[in-house]
């Protein structure tokens, strides 16, 4: 009867070690399963956005070929924007790409990768604006419209909002500030140009001034305390840009005119 508890208990003891072995395998036996955690803000196409409930995107497909490279399996968390650096600074995810501009601000809290992609801060406007160019935001009494925490709420809150020139109205959402403009609450709105392009098609009475706000650097966000992944990262995205996979990713998404 002892003989046959130690045998049932030395099998329930080998059945537990194989559930947790399972547990941390991609199943192939022997592998560990390797994931990276992704943040986003999956509101500004194309860079990343909801099709079918999925995350697509140039940041999302960039994302995926160098965890291909890698090895690792990614995940991507879809948050508030200005949620993503303290997310990475406070280990809750691994990177952050979501039209990521390189600031001294932002520097400070995150390190980056190199640049993989350039953007333009655009203006929208309701046609028939008096706002025509990128200058006439600085004449004063300007309400600008922005998607908190993004570089346009950046860019605009220090040059208009802290020298007195005008108001900045931040929304949770890019969406929100168009809606702003159409119903007339704010006078124009500073976005990335890609997104721009989408609110302006989506908006009947909505125009794209030609001149733009600022000209940036998208890049990778790693924590501080990260370096290991920082490199591995950089070195991927390296390849990727050599071998023109990243400019593939890109022009499918944005062609040229």
């Amino acid at each position: 009867m002892k003989l046959a508890k130690r045998i049932l208990a030395a099998l329930l003891a080998v059945a537990m070690v194989a559930v947790l072995f399972a547990g941390c395998t991609n199943g192939t036996e022997g592998t560990e399963t390797k994931t990276l955690t992704m943040a986003t803000n999956a509101e500004f196409p194309p860079y990343e956005y909801f099709e079918n409930e999925k995350i697509v995107g140039i940041d999302a497909e960039i994302a995926q070929a160098i965890c291909d490279k890698l090895g690792y399996e990614l995940v991507i968390e879809h948050i508030d924007f200005d949620s993503i650096i303290p997310g990475i600074q406070g280990g809750k995810y691994d990177f952050g790409m979501a039209g990521l501009t390189v600031t001294e601000e932002r520097l400070a809290n995150v390190n980056f990768t190199q640049s993989y992609a350039t953007g333009i801060q655009a203006i929208i406007v309701a046609e028939g604006s008096d706002i025509k160019t990128a200058d006439d935001l600085f004449n004063g009494g300007i309400t600008i419209g922005v998607q908190k925490g993004t570089t346009g709420d950046l860019y605009s809150t220090w040059d208009i909002e802290d020298e007195g020139l005008g108001t900045v109205e931040r929304f949770n959402k890019g969406a929100d500030a168009v809606m702003a403009l159409t119903s007339g609450k704010v006078d124009c709105v500073v976005i990335d140009n890609e997104p721009a392009k989408v609110f302006v098609e989506k908006n009947a009475g909505l125009a794209l001034l030609d001149t733009a706000y600022a000209e940036e650097e998208y890049a990778i966000a790693v924590g501080k305390d990260n370096e290991d992944l920082l490199k591995e990262l950089d070195t991927a995205l390296s390849e990727l840009i050599a071998d023109g996979t990243v400019q593939k990713i890109i022009d499918k998404y944005i062609p040229a005119e």
